[in-house]
């Protein structure tokens, strides 16, 4: 009796080993959350890099498209596995916190300054960034601001910032909206805004506005992709997302990113192994 008791015993704990495996397995060949830039979607980025992924590991990722401050938030709150965002200083800050962990850079591009073709503030020839928000600001010519604690946003704001200018006045409206919509509202209103180079390059075509600025070196937009730390928030799916930020910075990931453009110009520029 008591070896068909011990026999019974080995099976359960065997079957349960093949559980919590399969449970493992199940979990990172599943589905991740990954809360990302609008720049990344609306450059169509990530729709030639996700189906490789995929096929590749099993694990589908289901996008969530906002700016980089909401993306951070729900990590912090541990709503989504995974970010993908564009500004350093609240990555390192997001990391620092605990709410993420493995920070690792993927690529770059740079931000760029879109107005009217007639461009009233006269930009388009200005030596420098500074230069150019000042020349906006004496003119009180018309700019849209995203205003949406994104990773333009936070940029746009620095970049004031270092030109001893506090935008205020009926010339400078915060939209409170994505980058396509900030884009369509300047081009409505025929203003001048601050945009990331891949979205301007996706989308251009639908807009009577122009590339007047860009080249300073203050408008360098590096991204970063964070997991969510599993310590703070046991539920997240951290095994897949981890696999996903180690894939998105491999050379041949690398590769796609370089190879990915838009009407012959390169979007973004991969930074694997940094």
């Amino acid at each position: 009796m008591r070896r068909v008791f011990i026999g019974w015993k080995r099976i359960v704990l065997l079957l349960g080993t093949v559980m919590l495996f399969n449970s493992g397995v199940a979990m990172e060949n599943g589905e991740i959350k990954l809360a990302t830039t609008t720049s990344t979607v609306n450059s169509g980025l990530l729709d030639q890099l996700l189906p490789v992924f995929t096929r590749a590991s099993g694990i589908r990722v289901k996008v969530i498209a906002v700016g980089t401050g909401k993306a951070l938030k729900m990590g912090v709150d541990g709503d989504v596995d995974i970010v993908l965002v564009h500004a350093p200083k609240a990555e390192t800050q997001f990391v620092a916190s605990g709410s993420g962990v493995g920070r690792r850079q993927v690529m770059y591009n740079d931000f760029v300054v879109v107005g009217p073709l007639s461009d009233p503030a006269d930009i388009k020839n200005a030596s420098n960034i500074d230069t150019v928000f000042n020349r906006i600001a004496n003119k009180s010519a018309l700019f849209i601001s995203r205003g949406d604690d994104s990773g333009t946003h936070k940029k746009e704001l620095l970049l004031w910032k270092r030109s001893s200018l506090d935008p205020d006045g009926v010339w400078y409206r915060e939209v409170g909206q994505g980058m396509g919509r900030t884009l369509q509202i300047a081009n409505e209103l025929q203003g001048y805004t601050l945009t990331d180079r891949g979205t301007w390059l996706a989308t251009r075509d639908q807009y009577d506005l122009d590339l007047l600025f860009s080249g300073d070196s203050a408008l360098f937009n590096p991204y970063g992709i964070i997991p969510v730390n599993p310590k703070r928030h046991p539920h997240v799916n951290y095994a897949a997302a981890s696999r996903f930020a180690e894939w998105l910075v491999t050379p041949a990931t690398g590769r796609l990113i370089a190879n990915y453009r838009v009407g012959g110009e390169q979007l973004f520029v991969p930074m694997s192994g940094e």
